[in-house]
């Protein structure tokens, strides 16, 4: 599936803060049934209010994988890397971006929504 046609089945606001790296079509062996998974990568922008001259990206958490709304009768996986970033002198700070505010209003999955929120609130305990 092109990335630019995959582009109409996922949420505009999920398209503002990742881009599809990988999209795989998964055939299980015994039932036949096909998945699409679809990674996404967190842009790398530094969080607001954070002097980007201050921190360095320090790659990603662990991915997680989300189920999203299937396509054409084909179940739809989300495998999303988020990016962190870490404090040139303090390097225990950690900072990442907080998607708390896109839930009221978007149209992402529950999941989603619940998935970026969550992971916003508490930078720390990824560290």
């Amino acid at each position: 599936m092109e990335k630019e046609v995959l582009e109409y089945f996922l949420p505009s606001e999920l398209l503002k803060y990742f881009t599809i790296t990988k999209i795989t079509k998964k055939v299980d062996t015994k039932t036949k049934e096909e998945d699409i998974e679809i990674e996404l990568e967190e842009i790398n922008k530094i969080p607001t209010g954070y002097d980007s001259t201050q921190y360095e990206s320090k790659g990603y958490f662990e991915p997680k994988r989300i189920q999203d709304f299937p396509i054409r009768g084909k179940a739809v996986y989300l495998v999303i890397k988020r990016r962190r970033w870490r404090h040139k002198i303090n390097k225990d700070e950690i900072i990442t971006n907080d998607y708390s505010f896109v839930a009221d209003g978007s149209k992402l999955t529950q999941e989603l929504a619940d998935f970026l929120k969550g992971i916003g609130r508490d930078p720390g305990r990824y560290s």
